[in-house]
């Protein structure tokens, strides 16, 4: 019997995917960053985001295949967080890309502006603005601000799909 709580074992688990613990000096870890991610939940606003949503759920599955734990209904019916999103689209990039999932991981973090917030140098506030950036497509035309920022473009980024997204930013930055 395991005496934590399936939420706890669920974050652990997906941290395990990202995470670099080689070293765990604040400056170099992301914990807070990550719980925060986990504890955003991701709004599709443009059509075909829902399937990245749904991804991110299957996570769970794969979970609960894994521990073999039993599904709890709280845990199970919480809409999809945004780093569940981040986890399930990285095995997708890296599939297309070849590139390992915690490189696109961590691509994606600085493509947000992210990477400054480390465990030791956090602000949730200015975490909070950039999410909602990302979540509200509050980015620019070309894509600055969110996933996949391009140097050149003729759709405006805010209105495509992220999978859209990602083939162009592919493309922009000479990966295809």
């Amino acid at each position: 019997m395991v005496n934590e709580p399936i939420e706890s074992l669920y974050f652990n688990w997906l941290c395990a995917k990202v995470m670099r613990i080689e070293n765990p000096t604040p400056t170099l870890t992301y914990w807070k960053l990550l719980k925060k991610l986990h504890q955003t939940q991701f709004v599709w606003v443009v059509l075909g985001d829902d399937n990245r949503a749904s991804e991110g759920l299957e996570l769970r599955y794969e979970f609960l295949r894994c521990t073999l734990l039993e599904r709890e209904d709280n845990w199970w019916n919480e809409e999809c967080s945004v780093l569940e999103i981040l986890i399930a689209f990285i095995r997708r990039a890296e599939f297309q890309t070849e590139i390992s999932e915690s490189t696109w991981f961590w691509r994606l973090i600085d493509n947000l502006g992210l990477t400054s917030y480390n465990d030791a140098d956090f602000n949730d506030r200015e975490v909070d603005d950039i999410l909602y950036q990302f979540i509200w497509r509050t980015y620019d035309y070309y894509g600055h601000g969110g996933l996949f920022p391009l140097n050149n473009t003729e759709k405006d980024q805010r209105k495509l799909e992220i999978w859209f997204q990602f083939f162009e930013y592919l493309e922009d930055q000479g990966l295809m």
